[in-house]
């Protein structure tokens, strides 16, 4: 007798590992118990991401097919790394204040790179593991746009302004249970300063899946910045 698990038959992706309806709420929810242990566990948090956001997933990608540039990008399905763009081009050719000098300003200074994101696993349609791996890819761009870095604090602050955009359950949890880690003094910043900019900014700006940034690295930040309707805490 063929008992259906409810897995995909086959792998639809190079990085896909189809699993079980069983196998996936396991991995929920010990991933869910790994990343409340720690909100900033990126490998956990990634594979509650998967488990658990296809319905937030399917409105990103609903998003992006009402933008004609979200429409191109689901069509051609561009990269981040280091092999797609040229870090160095970047910092010899683009003008100061501009997005990319700004970008690759930013990789330097916090020492991070565009080949650290988790590939995809989990998800089991193929466009909609596009869509995770667009959004994990395009994470530093967050960054640069936001003007946050990468201290514990400025990451939660983050999570915000990514929940307000997404809706994506993984970054609700980070957001809740990633204050934990924080001093008094970082707590009474986050939440009196960065959470109400992020919660506004993020529900305000323009859909920034919808951006191809890889064509904005000579756009002048602010102006690329008031294009989308972002604003940087103060």
């Amino acid at each position: 007798m063929h008992l259906d698990t409810g897995a995909p038959s086959r792998q639809l992706y190079d990085s896909h590992i189809p699993i079980s309806c069983l196998q996936r709420s396991v991995l929920a929810t010990g991933s869910a118990v790994a990343a409340l242990r720690d909100p900033l566990r990126g490998d956990m948090v990634a594979a509650l991401g998967e488990t658990t956001g296809s319905i937030f997933l399917r409105r990103m990608r609903d998003l992006m097919l009402q933008s004609s540039t979200g429409r191109r990008i689901l069509r051609e399905r561009p990269t981040i790394n280091t092999s797609t763009i040229d870090l160095e081009r970047l910092r010899q050719t683009c003008a100061p204040g501009t997005f990319g000098a700004t970008y690759v300003g930013w990789l330097d200074s916090q020492g991070v790179t565009p080949d650290t994101r988790c590939p995809v696993h989990f998800v089991d349609d193929e466009e909609l593991a596009y869509v995770m791996k667009r959004y994990r890819e395009v994470h530093d761009f967050f960054h640069t746009l936001t003007g946050m870095g990468v201290t514990v604090e400025e990451e939660i602050a983050l999570k915000w302004f990514e929940w307000a955009q997404t809706g994506l359950p993984m970054t609700a949890l980070s957001s809740l249970f990633g204050p934990l880690r924080l001093t008094w003094a970082e707590r009474r910043r986050l939440f009196g300063t960065y959470v109400p900019w992020a919660i506004q900014c993020g529900a305000s700006a323009s859909p920034l899946m919808n951006v191809y940034y890889e064509e904005q690295f000579d756009t002048p930040l602010e102006e690329l910045r008031k294009q989308l309707g972002i604003s940087v805490p103060s």
